[in-house]
Formats: structure tokens, sequence, C-alpha cells
């Protein structure tokens, strides 16, 4: 059996909670969770890190030192609070271990670098995706066709924004230049100029429906629509657990810093709508 250690802001959250069980099924067993640390107790609503230990059989350590030092692999979560991702991958970065950062990865993209940077000095492999870029639809899309991309998605931009930039950029595969914010707080809503000069448009939804698409056009300005019904959830944790078998890296750092720095730069533009932002 190989040890997973968590490290968490707080460990009453969704993935902390059904991580132990999805990483326990897709290996077979090889993979589970033994370890676990959090900061803090969830503020609201929930139970505390001792009760969440107790409730799924992990065992609760003091520090993250401990956590690093009895774990083979180690994942780092706060998924709703990238702001504490230096401050949590601080020691784990520095162990030479195979190290998963949950999404979202940093607030900005100069947080995001140094975090790269410790990983890096310290020979620590290292990556950071959403679930989304490992649906199974975006396989079907022939890239090189794309003249515009069209992507709609539920949630808040500040939370969800990264379910919708990490598959744009993964089929763009070109470097953002800028972005604008076309939409209001009800209707968030963002275009992002490539430096090819093709566009993917950005659309979020308040409704509850945890749906997304993406609908490509081509220069003749035919369109297709991908409706992603695949449980990318499970295909994303079967990417986590062959990184950890092997040491590939799926996605390059270079590649989450530019999904963090259009996020970011997405952020500055709603101040002001209607405006290009330079990335």
């Amino acid at each position: 059996m190989i040890k997973i250690g968590f490290v968490d802001y707080y460990l009453d959250e969704w993935h902390a909670n059904n991580y132990p069980k999805i990483f326990k099924e897709k290996s077979d067993g090889r993979y589970e969770v033994c370890y676990a640390y959090g900061h803090i107790d969830r503020p609201t609503g929930g139970i505390t890190n001792k009760e969440w230990a107790e409730k799924n059989g992990v065992q609760l350590l003091d520090s993250i030192e401990e956590v690093v030092e009895k774990s083979d692999r180690i994942i780092v979560l706060s998924p709703d609070n990238p702001e504490m991702h230096e401050l949590l991958t601080d020691l784990p970065l520095k162990s030479g271990k195979l190290v998963y950062v949950d999404k979202t990865f940093a607030p900005d993209k100069e947080s995001a670098k140094r975090i790269f940077d410790n990983a890096e000095k310290h020979g620590t492999k290292c990556f950071s995706s959403s679930a989304l870029r490992f649906a199974s639809e975006l396989d079907e899309i022939d890239t090189s066709t794309i003249y515009k991309l069209y992507s709609e998605g539920t949630g808040t931009y500040s939370m969800y924004s990264i379910h919708q930039i990490e598959p744009i950029v993964r089929l763009m595969n070109c470097r953002a230049e800028k972005v604008m914010f076309l939409g209001d707080e009800r209707h968030p809503e963002m275009i992002i100029k490539f430096a090819d000069g093709r566009y993917a448009h950005m659309y979020h939804r308040t409704d509850p429906k945890y749906t997304f698409k993406i609908t490509t056009i081509n220069e003749e300005n035919f369109s297709q629509d991908y409706v992603i019904q695949s449980d990318f959830f499970s295909l994303f944790v079967e990417a986590v657990i062959k990184f950890f078998d092997t040491g590939i890296i799926p996605v390059k750092p270079e590649n989450t810093i530019d999904i963090i720095a259009i996020r970011e730069a997405g952020e500055r533009a709603m101040q002001t709508p209607f405006v290009w932002i330079e990335i």
C-alpha cells in the first residue's frame, strides 16, 4: 500500500471528503489516504478536523512536517482557498516527494511562479489542474480546426472560472494576451484574445446545475457542441494516480501559470467592463 498524506486548510470540504474512497477504488487499493493535517477547523457549518479524521479512518497529525515525513505521496488540498497554497505547499515541495496541488493552484501569477520555483529548487515534481481538463469529450476535438471557442459553465467566477479556463487553454494551445469582461455580477462573461488572433468566449451561469459545454467554431463558421457528460472527476483521479505511479507530469508548470494569469486578469477586468486588460 502506498500512503497518501493530505495537507488542507480545513478537512471538512468536498474534495477531502471524497478523495479517500475514489483514490482507493481507482487504484485497486494500492493508494490509501493514511495521514492528514488541517490548518484550522472548518469555520462554519461543518465538523472539526478531529471528527473528520475519525469519520474517514485517517490519522490526524499535528503538523505538515509529520505528514511530509510519514507519507509516500502528498496532496495539498484547500480547493476553495488558493491564497493558502503558498503556505501549505512550502514544506511538501521541499520534500522531493510527488505532490499534487488541488485547484485553484494560486490566487495570482506571481504566487504561482513562487510555488513552482520552490518545487524546482528542491527537485520536487508536482502539478495542478481542474478536473475538467481530463473530460473525455475534449479528446474528441480536432484542435487544428478551432477558429473560435465558446465555453459555458456554472458557478461564480472566483470559485469556478478555473473549470472553464483550464479546458480553454488546453484546446487553444496558445499564449493568451488580454481579456475583456462583458457581463455583470449576475451574468459574468469574458472574452480572451490569444496571440495568434483567435478568441475564446467564457460565460458563467449562476444556476445550481453543475454542467459544462464547449462549442467550437471553424473558419467556415460551422459550429460543434461538446456537452461535458463524461465522469471527468474519475478521469482526473486516474491522471493523478498515473502521475503518482510514474512521476510524469501531465500538466506543465508554465501551462498552469498561464491559466492562473488569465484568471487573475479576468478578476481585474471585472472592475472595468468592456476594456481590454493585458495579461
